[in-house]
């Protein structure tokens, strides 16, 4: 259970990493034509995904605060879902899955993290 929960931790940190780091990079007047939504809440999601993506891998391989990993992956689990709602209210049904396959991942690392192969400092 260890050996997937690292594979789905690092799989998700890739994931978040990049996908935040290119909000960060890309303009807002080009991120705001993609999505329906304000710039700055897109970077401070932007800022979140990399600090989350962060907050899956470091604290294992630190050994600094291991409990942060299944609160990271929670924290990744919100932000799917309202990726999830915002995604089907524009009406792409079909891409809605990726966002919740994505949260389902993320909330398969916060119950393992947290109950099934936690983490110790």
């Amino acid at each position: 259970m260890n050996l997937a929960l690292w594979i789905a931790q690092v799989l998700l940190a890739c994931l978040f990493l990049f996908g935040g780091v290119v909000k960060l990079i890309m303009p807002i007047e080009e991120m705001t034509k993609q999505m329906p939504l304000p710039g700055l809440f897109l970077r401070f999601i932007a800022v979140c995904e990399v600090l989350g993506a962060l907050g899956l891998i470091l604290p294992g391989l630190l050994r600094i605060r291991p409990g942060l990993t299944p609160l990271a992956a929670a924290g990744l689990v919100i932000i799917m879902t309202g990726a999830t709602i915002v995604t089907l209210m524009t009406g792409a049904g079909a891409m809605a899955l990726m966002p919740l396959v994505t949260g389902l991942l993320a909330a398969f690392v916060a119950y393992g993290r947290w109950r099934l192969s936690p983490l110790r400092g």
